[in-house]
């Protein structure tokens, strides 16, 4: 009787099936963990120390919750072989992958230790020093003892054509009032108050630039445009500043008083908002109030805020108008009068329509 041959292909098929499922399944696993451990973005501050290697690092990795797989992460750092691993301190991320992970390390240190700092218009040297000494190491006494610096006053002044001895002035409270321009900067964290400074000051510079030529050759001193510039700023709570400016003009070329609330605000160091101010400090006779009979035609003694280009160029060309005095709504709509009659007649008007505004 013949025997019959037994066939073994289906068996053989079987066990390549079983072997492709098994490789499979390995690179499965394989890059699984070496995917990221979350996908949400999760900021990591790692450090590199001198003579480590990419295979080294694996512990500390996996201790900061970077990599999934101490194993996974070395089996790709020896299929790959990186290379320029340096020493520093980088900012990871939990929603990186090795491989981005491994890309970061090679390319050297991406940490940034910078901070931003937003300083805006209409805000004053109080309110810059909060800013500051929040965001900072500085404190509040080493800024104004900067202030009062005069041998640091001096030198500014040899540098900034934009400065003079006015602002050395015994009156002033702060010495840099409206020459710190408002904006968006970058500092090192560990950045004296001097070079917060000095990024400022160029930044200011660089906006007056354009307008040297009729700051300089005005009848006001440029610390004057300025000063009267840092009240438009405020007084024309951002609307027609050539019209607000127009109208200081006409006081100060009459004589009047400015009659600014701003500056009797700024003279008592309070913030408008903040609270009313008593009458004393109403009447209060100091280099700043406006309101007081002893300003009659007369600038406060520097800026009150930090003003814009948009006041600046105001006060270089405002409106010329016979007006003498303006009021604000609620909605920040201007109202202009020639006479203190018909002022007060608008006032009555916008608090009958409910459109006083009131701090």
């Amino acid at each position: 009787m013949k025997k019959r041959r037994i066939k073994r292909r289906p068996i053989i098929i079987s066990l390549i099936s079983l072997n492709v499922i098994i490789c499979l399944s390995l690179v499965m696993v394989y890059f699984i963990n070496i995917g990221s451990v979350s996908k949400k973005s999760q900021e990591v501050t790692f450090v590199v120390n001198e003579n480590e290697t990419f295979l080294s690092l694996s512990d500390d990795l996996k201790e900061s919750g970077l990599i999934k797989s101490e194993f996974f992460y070395k089996l790709y750092v020896k299929i790959h072989k990186p290379n320029n691993l340096q020493k520093g301190v980088y900012k990871l991320n939990k929603n990186q992958d090795v491989k981005s992970l491994i890309n970061t390390l090679n390319n050297g240190t991406n940490y940034n230790d910078n901070i931003t700092i937003t300083f805006k218009e209409g805000k004053n040297m109080r309110d810059y020093i909060k800013i500051i000494t929040s965001k900072t190491n500085i404190t509040e006494t080493e800024i104004l003892t900067k202030l009062k610096d005069t041998s640091y006053l001096d030198s500014l002044i040899t540098r900034y054509w934009f400065l003079n001895a006015d602002i050395k002035n015994r009156n002033i409270y702060y010495s840099l009032e409206g020459y710190l321009y408002p904006d968006t900067y970058e500092f090192k964290k560990d950045s004296k108050i001097e070079d917060i400074f000095k990024t400022m000051l160029d930044n200011t510079e660089k906006k007056l630039s354009k307008y040297q030529t009729s700051l300089q050759n005005n009848k006001y001193t440029v610390h004057q445009l300025l000063t009267l510039s840092s009240i438009v700023e405020l007084e024309s709570v951002g609307n027609d500043r050539r019209g607000v400016a127009g109208v200081f003009y006409n006081r100060l070329n009459h004589k009047w008083s400015l009659g600014s609330d701003v500056t009797t605000y700024y003279g008592a160091k309070i913030n408008m908002g903040d609270r009313d101010l008593y009458q004393n400090e109403l009447n209060a006779s100091n280099a700043y109030n406006t309101r007081n009979k002893n300003m009659a035609g007369k600038l406060p003694v520097g800026p009150i805020c930090n003003p814009s280009v948009l006041s600046i160029e105001a006060v270089l060309n405002p409106t010329k108008s016979n007006y003498f005095y303006f009021v604000a709504d609620k909605n920040k709509k201007i109202y202009y009068s020639k006479t203190l009659a018909e002022h007060n007649a608008i006032i009555q008007k916008l608090k009958s329509e409910q459109l006083w505004y009131e701090y």
